[in-house]
C-alpha cells in the first residue's frame, strides 16, 4: 500500500481559505507577461503620484540609519524620487545593466509556478498600480510601492540577485514539504530579513522596508532575532497578518547566497 503524501499548506493559502482578502488569491498567467521594453507605462493620476510620494518620503525618513548600505546603493542606482511613480520599463533597464535582471509587469499576486519561472529567468514580477489612500499604512495585496521600493533596490546587488535566481530554480524542483520550506525561506530573507555587520543590525527585507509599522518593530526589543541558519529558517512557522515576533539575521549577502546554495543542494533541489 502506497504511503499517502502529507498535504502541506502555505501561509497565504491558509489566509485565503479563511477568507481574509480575495486579492491575496494568486492569479495564473497563461503567457509571459510584458517584460522590459514591452511594458507600457500607464498614465498615473495626480492622486496616484501623490500616494507614491507620500509613501516614498515617509519610508525614506523612517529608514535612515535602519536600512543596509546595499539597499541604499540600489535606490541611488535606480534613481527613485517622491515626485512620481517610476516606469517599470526604465527600472528594468537599470536592473539589466547592473545584474542581468529584468522587470515583468504582472496584474497582481501570481501563482507560484509562474512566479518561480520568472525568477529562474531573472525576471522580477512587479505590479504597476499603487494602493489607495485608505490603505496607506498597510495593504495585504501587492502594489507597486512594495514591489518597486521594497524589492528592486537589492536586485542591483550581485549576491542577492544570484541568490534570488537560484531560489526560483530550486522552487521549480521542490516537492511536498520542500515547497513550504522555501516559502519560509523567502519570508524570513527576501521579505523579512535582517543583516548584522560592522555598522550594526540593519533591515533588508522588502516586507519591512516598505512597511510603516515594521521598520521600528523589526529593530525593537520585542523581536527575537536568530542568526542565519537555513535549517532553523525552514522549520520556523509564521503568520502573515501581524507584526513579526521572530526574525533571522544574515552577516552578509555572500552568506545568504552561499548558505542557500548549500542547503538547496543538500535537499536535492539545486545542482
Amino acid at each position: 500500500m502506497e504511503k499517502e503524501e502529507k498535504k502541506v499548506t502555505g501561509a497565504y493559502e491558509k489566509a485565503a481559505e479563511e477568507g481574509i482578502d480575495p486579492r491575496c488569491i494568486p492569479q495564473t498567467l497563461n503567457s509571459l507577461p510584458p517584460v522590459g521594453d514591452e511594458i507600457v507605462t500607464p498614465h498615473y493620476s495626480k492622486e496616484e503620484n501623490d500616494v507614491w510620494g507620500y509613501l516614498y518620503n515617509r519610508q525614506t525618513g523612517l529608514l535612515e540609519g535602519r536600512v543596509c548600505d546595499e539597499y541604499i546603493k540600489g535606490v541611488e542606482l535606480m534613481g527613485f524620487s517622491g515626485k512620481e511613480i517610476p516606469s517599470l520599463k526604465k527600472l528594468s533597464s537599470v536592473l539589466y545593466e547592473a545584474t542581468g535582471w529584468r522587470v515583468g509587469r504582472v496584474p497582481g499576486l501570481i501563482q507560484a509556478q509562474n512566479f518561480f519561472n520568472l525568477l529562474r529567468d531573472r525576471i522580477f514580477p512587479s505590479t504597476d498600480y499603487v494602493r489607495e489612500r485608505h490603505e496607506i499604512d498597510y495593504t495585504p495585496a501587492p502594489d507597486c510601492f512594495h514591489d518597486i521600493f521594497g524589492h528592486m533596490p537589492l536586485l542591483t546587488n550581485p549576491n542577492f540577485a544570484n541568490f534570488y535566481q537560484k531560489f526560483g530554480e530550486a522552487a521549480l524542483v521542490a516537492k511536498g514539504e520542500q515547497q513550504i520550506f522555501l516559502e519560509r525561506f523567502h519570508w524570513f530573507t527576501v521579505e523579512f530579513g535582517l543583516i548584522t555587520n560592522s555598522a550594526g543590525r540593519r533591515i533588508y527585507g522588502a516586507g519591512i522596508v516598505s512597511s510603516f509599522k515594521e521598520v521600528d518593530h523589526a529593530l525593537g526589543s520585542e523581536v527575537q532575532v536568530i542568526d542565519f541558519d537555513p535549517y532553523k529558517i525552514t522549520s520556523q512557522e509564521y503568520e502573515v497578518w501581524h507584526l513579526q515576533p521572530i526574525l533571522f539575521s544574515i552577516d552578509s549577502f555572500e552568506q545568504l547566497e552561499e548558505g542557500f546554495n548549500y542547503w538547496a543542494k543538500k535537499e536535492g533541489i539545486l545542482n
